[in-house]
């Protein structure tokens, strides 16, 4: 498979474009400054460009069969992610490439709740995250009410998503915070890259979004 990564120099990007090529597949690492090529894999393709601009999606996903949203907006640009997600959507139209957004877990229901989300929560969204939680619920918004034709999947991480250990234990679930017996929610960055590109290699989500968690 050839897959397109955009920021794939970040915390998230380079543990999916390093799962990416462990599996075989053909990957062109995508990052806004050059400056930053010496932080990608060395076997991956290098390239600029910016997930923002739909002409450049369009260039930089040609002949691929997958592009993967990894961006994640700097501080103060948070209106950036829904940005990013029309880019990508007007970018692919009418190319028959998938695209995989990372996404956020504000927008998911806490369980036990009737229907409280995430981010209105604060044992899983603590003030300090509102900001970010919030960047991400618009960016969904603007994935799920697109009239694209584009064959989206949009995917979220649960409460709590930090780099760890890579254990292949996980478990999958569509809108609901996945939380444990004493009501953590975590995934690694790692475990989260399994998901992801299991589901790359054999979709089951198509216009839709699942999570995952521990």
């Amino acid at each position: 498979m050839r897959i397109t990564v955009f920021g794939a120099a970040g915390n998230t990007g380079s543990r999916i474009v390093t799962e990416a090529l462990s599996r075989g597949h053909e990957v062109t690492a995508v990052v806004r400054d050059a400056a930053r090529f010496t932080e990608l894999h060395p076997d991956a393709e290098h390239r600029t460009g910016d997930a923002a601009n739909p002409y450049e999606v369009r260039e930089l996903s040609a002949g691929q069969d997958l592009v993967v949203n990894a961006t994640r907006p700097a501080p103060g640009r948070e209106g950036d992610h829904a940005t990013v997600s029309a880019s990508l959507l007007a970018g692919l139209a009418g190319t028959g490439i998938r695209l995989l957004v990372v996404g956020g877990a504000g927008s998911l229901t806490v369980p036990g709740t009737e229907g409280v989300l995430a981010i209105d929560d604060p044992r899983y969204v603590p003030a300090a995250w509102r900001h970010i939680a919030e960047a991400s619920n618009a960016q969904y918004d603007v994935v799920r009410t697109a009239e694209s034709d584009v064959d989206w999947t949009y995917v979220s991480p649960a409460a709590l998503f930090e780099p760890g250990i890579r254990t292949g234990k996980f478990r999958l679930a569509k809108d609901e915070l996945l939380v444990d017996a004493d009501g953590n929610s975590a995934i690694s960055m790692e475990d989260f890259a399994i998901a992801l590109l299991d589901e790359a290699e054999r979709p089951a989500h198509h216009r839709a979004r699942f999570t995952v968690g521990y």
